[in-house]
């Protein structure tokens, strides 16, 4: 039998990427952490937060379930720890809610981070008004079934983007970032140095002594778009 057959379907203990890598990411967008990780990461636009001012970062609890039903998400929570973010493949089916009010008053009380679904969620409004941080497909007012197995803490697909138990996982007003566990530290670094980088480029912006991007030309001229010497 191979190693990857005779896991469990729940895994109750992972390594979850350490919690000050996670405040210190929590510093930066979403958008300055995909870019410093190869623009690679960010889950599909579909999957946004309730409300723009809706933000997290944390390790990745990932959750897959069978469309409708939400038993495993029910499981997850008996599991999850302070700080955890339940990342959910949904298969992208919002024919009916995965989670509503009830599921996220727990979930603030467990001290969960937040919810990322590639599902729908319900009761919006009212998690809203809670402030907890759900990410989410769609909504949709249908209740889900709680009889269908899934998997906790294996591998995952969501929004396009493979994500792993403990990876860590940053959204915000943009979407949803996942950076791998082992490489998340390293990004840090890279982030800071592009937010400076940014920070002078629009200062030139607006003092007009830098309107236009100092690559524009050799990408132009790499593209083929004009010839050597030539500029615009």
């Amino acid at each position: 039998m191979s190693q990857a057959a005779a896991l469990p379907d729940v895994i109750r203990e992972i390594e979850r990427v350490p919690a000050d890598v996670v405040a210190r990411a929590a510093e930066f967008p979403s958008s300055i952490l995909a870019d410093v990780a190869g623009r690679r990461g960010a889950l599909h636009g579909r999957i946004q937060g309730l409300s723009p001012a809706m933000r997290f970062a944390g390790p990745a609890l990932t959750v897959e379930v069978r469309p409708g039903d939400n038993l495993m998400i029910h499981a997850a929570m008996a599991l999850a720890k302070p700080g955890d973010v339940i990342v959910i493949d949904g298969k992208g089916d919002l024919s009916s809610a995965l989670m509503g009010e009830i599921m996220s008053q727990q979930c603030v009380a467990l001290g969960v981070a937040a919810v990322v679904i590639d599902g729908a969620v319900r009761d919006s409004e009212a998690i809203r008004a809670l402030g907890f941080p759900m990410f989410a497909a769609g909504l949709n007012p249908n209740g889900p079934t709680k009889y269908v197995p899934g998997r906790l803490n294996h591998p995952i697909s969501i929004g396009g983007v493979a994500v792993r138990p403990g990876d860590l996982v940053v959204g915000d007003c943009d979407g949803v970032t996942v950076i791998e566990r082992e490489k998340a530290a390293a990004m840090l670094p890279l982030a800071a140095e592009k937010v400076a980088a940014e920070t002078k480029r629009i200062a030139g912006i607006r003092n007009r002594e830098a309107l236009r991007p100092s690559w524009l030309d050799a990408a132009l001229r790499a593209a083929g778009v004009i010839k050597e010497g030539e500029t615009l």
